[in-house]
């Protein structure tokens, strides 16, 4: 081969071996590019739809859930028995529920009276057990009944008395014809006046007439 055949060889080859490099550099660039977006991509899928699969927090989630079914549980409200007397449809014992009002205690006994006397009445009084609910009539004396207690133990003395100088609200409750502002207004008196010194010194608690205090007084004791 003489020198220009060598020269035009070298030639060729140089031409060939560059225009394939401008014609490989891309494709392995390509090549590249799409490894690297697609593999790695559906691997990290795969990894995630394994993951998602599985709790990590256990303990969490069923503690969410427990807390989830206790608070959907409602507790029932607990049962109270109430006297319901005086100028009502159907007088009696009636079984209620703790919360109700003493308006409730009327409906189950069957409404009023056409002579029902129900201004002194406190209708959103909460109900409880082993309370009577009094209704007076018309011209009748109030005696502040309406909400009282039909038993207390602890309050009446051997005798059934009540003593009015030791008793407490709740105590006073008890006395037929007592009720809260009655039993409130007593507890007061003691504190502003010291104890009682006779039955008779009941009238001079604000609320407490004569009339009133002859009712009472086969009831209470100062000793």
């Amino acid at each position: 081969m003489d020198a220009a055949e060598e020269r035009v060889t070298v030639l060729f080859l140089s031409f060939v071996s560059g225009k394939w490099r401008k014609i490989i550099t891309p494709i392995a660039a390509i090549a590249v590019i799409s490894a690297f977006l697609f593999f790695p991509k559906g691997q990290a899928d795969d990894n995630t739809f394994v993951m998602s699969e599985q709790n990590p927090f256990p303990e969490l989630i069923e503690e969410k859930i427990e807390e989830e079914i206790v608070s959907s549980i409602q507790i029932a409200p607990a049962p109270i028995v109430v006297d319901v007397k005086g100028a009502v449809r159907h007088p009696g014992v009636y079984s209620m529920q703790d919360g109700d009002r003493l308006i409730d205690a009327i409906n189950a006994a069957g409404g009023y009276l056409p002579n029902a006397d129900s201004r002194m009445l406190n209708h959103a009084m909460k109900l409880a057990d082993e309370f009577v609910v009094y209704v007076p009539i018309i011209g009748e004396e109030v005696l502040d009944i309406s909400f009282t207690p039909l038993s207390g133990a602890s309050a009446p003395q051997d005798d059934g008395k009540v003593n009015i100088n030791t008793a407490d609200e709740k105590e006073l409750m008890t006395i037929p014809g007592v009720g809260p502002s009655k039993a409130a207004a007593i507890v007061q008196y003691r504190t502003d006046h010291g104890d009682f010194k006779s039955p008779e010194s009941l009238m001079e608690v604000s609320g407490i007439g004569q009339k009133t205090f002859e009712k009472l007084e086969s009831q209470i004791t100062v000793n």
